[in-house]
């Protein structure tokens, strides 16, 4: 190795590191996904965690129980998001027929402007039939594994729950926890690292559910005023969705747009686009940087990358989890380069200092 010259050797050291990381990321990840009944649940209470932190400490300091304000916390966040689910239910069920109806209305004008007003929508709905008779064995069995799927996640939701309750109780010996799991030496920088991967995930949850929230009620009042059918249902789709950044902009946006030109024509449908492009170049310009810019900022190529690794991993779930993960892995390796800067090892004008000089 000592002749080869400084750069080869330096090349190679940081191969041989990257291949490292990389084999052992690789396992973590393959134990994560068999054992994913146990993990997901805990990765979700943590993100709940990390957002409920703030009630939870102002509850303590309102001279609360630590046990009774974790229960409140759990319990507040239950009737949110059941409120949520029971709003967008009775909502879609309520303009359900109204929604299909326009839908049959829109085919039948494209029919026409496309010269197929001869295929009546019966003979559609026939073949439709028949090819669901064709497959009706194949049907059947989705639905059985649907309602095991629905059941399996019911189940992870719960233990989530309970999980988030016993993490908010005990955050305050979270570190001396943490500290006694590894060697004395070493516990002062995982401690730091854990610290500041949590404020990652803090920052991302927070920054995300204000912005979530400012986005539904814009989108919302703009579907209001423009009398889209399902207008608060399409804000809750809109809040949800906001957590899966790009991605879940795009969903909710096109589900209002394609509701609006099914009820309310074309030009309607043009408005309530331009509210969701004017939303979302709020969002991203004034929004998105003023409520984050304290917290990891991660670039819209990684976020991608995080997301189509996250779909191909776990699918929705992976989704969901990417960014979150992403934002901890981020200020982990901002607390490494920190502590590997403050040491003084990298020689003066060397790669490292030129690429920290470029990110700060």
């Amino acid at each position: 190795m000592r002749l080869l010259p400084e750069p080869v050797r330096r090349l190679v050291a940081w191969c041989v590191v990257i291949l490292l990381v990389a084999g052992v990321g690789y396992v973590v990840i393959q134990v994560c996904v068999a054992l994913r009944p146990a993990v997901v649940p805990v990765l979700l209470a943590l993100l709940g965690t990390a957002l409920l932190l703030p009630v939870h400490r102002w509850l303590l300091s309102a001279k609360v129980n630590r046990s009774v304000a974790a229960g409140l916390t759990c319990a507040a966040v239950l009737a949110a998001v059941g409120g949520a689910l029971y709003l967008l239910t009775v909502t879609l069920v309520d303009t359900w027929d109204q929604i299909v109806a326009s839908l049959r209305r829109a085919v039948r004008e494209l029919a026409d402007q496309f010269g197929a007003s001869g295929t009546s929508l019966e003979e559609l709905a026939n073949d439709a039939l028949d090819l669901l008779g064709r497959f009706g064995g194949t049907a059947a069995s989705g639905v059985v594994t649907g309602v095991s799927l629905v059941a399996q996640a019911l189940g992870m939701a719960v233990l989530a729950l309970l999980l988030v309750f016993f993490f908010l109780r005990d955050s305050d010996r979270a570190a001396a926890t943490l500290r006694s799991l590894v060697p004395r030496g070493g516990a002062d920088a995982t401690e730091a690292m854990a610290r500041r991967a949590f404020e990652g995930v803090e920052g991302f949850m927070r920054g995300t559910t204000v912005v979530a929230l400012i986005d539904a009620v814009f989108i919302t009042t703009g579907l209001l005023i423009l009398r889209v059918p399902g207008a608060l249902g399409l804000g809750a789709i809109v809040f949800i969705g906001a957590y899966v950044p790009y991605v879940g902009a795009f969903v909710s946006g096109a589900a209002a747009v394609l509701v609006a030109l099914a009820d309310r024509g074309l030009a309607i449908a043009a408005w309530t686009l331009g509210v969701v492009l004017a939303v979302q170049v709020l969002e991203g310009n004034i929004l998105q940087p003023m409520v984050q810019s304290r917290t990891v900022r991660i670039h819209p190529a990684v976020i991608l990358v995080a997301l189509t690794a996250g779909a191909t991993l776990a699918g929705i779930v992976g989704v969901l989890l990417a960014v979150p993960v992403t934002a901890a892995l981020f200020g982990v390796v901002h607390e490494l380069r920190t502590r590997y800067a403050d040491s003084g090892e990298p020689p003066t004008g060397g790669p490292d200092e030129d690429s920290s000089a470029q990110t700060g």
